[in-house]
């Protein structure tokens, strides 16, 4: 591992100066602890002393209140919640940032001090911020009613057939509707006016009809109320958010670079009123449309090979940026909105899933100014992924490699019993088992509790769909022979 010299810094946008002295055995201690480039860029951006810079836009010194929709009652909660303030407290001294609120699934999403957690909202004046939406950008819930009640094994078999699941492009033998056909084009025509999107234009093909992989889903139920069968997607714009997200954190940490050099640039942002900003927004609601079609696409397609017709549909986003009435952007991360007419196409709906083995909420906006409109767009975690599956391990008295094959399946009986639950690389992926996520009932009585969201009716689980764990993750496992030491 190569030691990092003044030139590295330099390399990295730092500028030179006597602070280096202090700065590079810093830097080179943090990459012996095993930090990655990213998070000690940040942090030296945030140390940094530059007398010829003056902070045009100066980091606040002290945090800002904030909305605590969020009541932990575990010890693994208590010290989730710890740290959700503490990121908060750290997220809140960014100048731009007038407001924010914490969901009931609010739980940490990177190891930098100060990154926006999920669950987490933040108003901001006149600046969006790139890595408060994330690179799942408009990540989504979209629901289908069907006329009629199919099976849910044939239910299911249709959307294999229908979506894809895990990384990278859709398969040539997966087919787009061609009643879709026509929509991408339009939509993808328009991205050679947009400097954000131009030349995205064969991933935004390629792509299309894909629902990644992590906690994205394919849900199959009946709806509480009427019986009716149901199925619920969940996922974001895939590869070409992705490439939004690089390009438009690459220009929001050159403008924070210059007007607020102490702030960490997990946090940057762009002027939204400047060139960029304007480009910025609108590529954020061209992807819109592209997530909301890529959903509706699979659901049409299943309607097809199943030969049941879909009677009603709802949709709604999280990991995005609105902006209300009071001419401030709202920043989702996770958290969704649930206040009236929150965008054009609003239903008055919110869809908040919780896992694989209990209802979706469907639920009504209640309008919550201390929540700033916004409810929980799911259960959140408590563990992290690798967190929970040492747990798992541990109840098995597996070894370091984690969960045998035959552990994984006995888990899954257990947690899922009475479900067609599959995945699609064939491979149960237990990170994603109900146990890795918060207990389902708490946060719907902390939803009611608090107010977020009124819910007028449940999506009962059948069978669901998701990624499952990837073969190269399977091979990394394997321990290590003499020869690879």
């Amino acid at each position: 591992m190569s030691n990092i010299s003044g030139k590295t810094l330099v390399s990295w946008g730092l500028e030179p100066g006597a602070w280096f002295k202090d700065a590079l055995p810093l830097a080179n201690q943090m990459r012996t602890e095993g930090k990655t480039d990213r998070q000690i860029i940040d942090h030296l951006f945030t140390l940094r002393v530059m007398p010829s810079v003056v902070d045009q836009v100066p980091l606040r010194t002290n945090s800002i209140p904030f909305g605590r929709f969020i009541e932990p009652e575990s010890e693994d909660e208590i010290l989730n919640t710890a740290s959700v303030i503490a990121h908060m407290d750290a997220l809140l001294r960014t100048p731009t940032i007038v407001k924010a609120a914490v969901m009931p699934d609010a739980c940490p999403s990177g190891s930098a001090l100060g990154t926006i957690p999920v669950g987490g909202v933040v108003a901001t004046e006149n600046a969006i911020h790139p890595g408060f939406h994330s690179a799942d950008i408009c990540c989504s819930v979209a629901m289908s009613v069907f006329k009629r009640k199919t099976g849910v094994a044939d239910t299911l078999t249709a959307a294999m057939k229908a979506t894809h699941f895990g990384p990278g492009a859709r398969p040539n033998n997966k087919e787009i509707p061609s009643a879709f056909t026509p929509l991408l084009g339009q939509i993808v025509h328009s991205f050679d006016s947009n400097p954000f999107l131009r030349g995205l234009e064969d991933i935004a093909v390629e792509h299309f009809m894909t629902q990644g992989d992590g906690n994205h889903f394919l849900f199959a139920g009946e709806l509480e109320s009427s019986g009716q069968m149901a199925i619920v997607t969940h996922h974001g714009s895939r590869g070409l958010g992705a490439q939004l997200y690089k390009r438009g954190k690459r220009v929001a940490e050159k403008h924070t670079r210059i007007v607020a050099p102490r702030v960490p640039l997990h946090n940057a942002w762009i002027d939204a009123n400047s060139e960029d900003g304007i480009a910025y927004w609108q590529a954020l609601q061209v992807i819109r449309v592209w997530t909301k079609l890529n959903h509706f696409g699979v659901h049409h397609l299943i309607s097809h090979y199943l030969g049941n017709q879909i009677v009603n549909q709802v949709w709604n986003e999280h990991n995005f940026v609105f902006r209300r009435n009071d001419g401030l952007y709202y920043h989702g991360k996770g958290a969704t909105p649930a206040y009236d007419g929150y965008a054009v196409d609003d239903q008055g709906l919110t869809l908040i899933p919780l896992n694989m083995a209990q209802p979706i909420l469907v639920t009504k906006h209640v309008n919550n100014e201390d929540a700033l409109g916004f409810a929980p767009h799911g259960a959140g975690r408590n563990l992290s992924r690798t967190a929970h599956l040492k747990r798992l391990a541990a109840e098995y008295g597996s070894d370091d490699r984690g969960l045998s094959p035959r552990d994984v399946s006995l888990q899954m009986a257990k947690e899922t019993a009475g479900l067609d639950v599959r995945f699609y690389t064939g491979f149960a992926d237990p990170s994603e088992f109900p146990s890795a996520y918060k207990n389902a009932d708490q946060v719907q009585a902390q939803i009611t509790k608090f107010g977020l969201a009124e819910v007028v009716d449940r999506v009962l689980p059948r069978g669901s769909i998701m990624a499952g764990e990837m073969k190269w993750q399977r091979s990394k496992k394997k321990p290590k022979t003499d020869a690879a030491v």
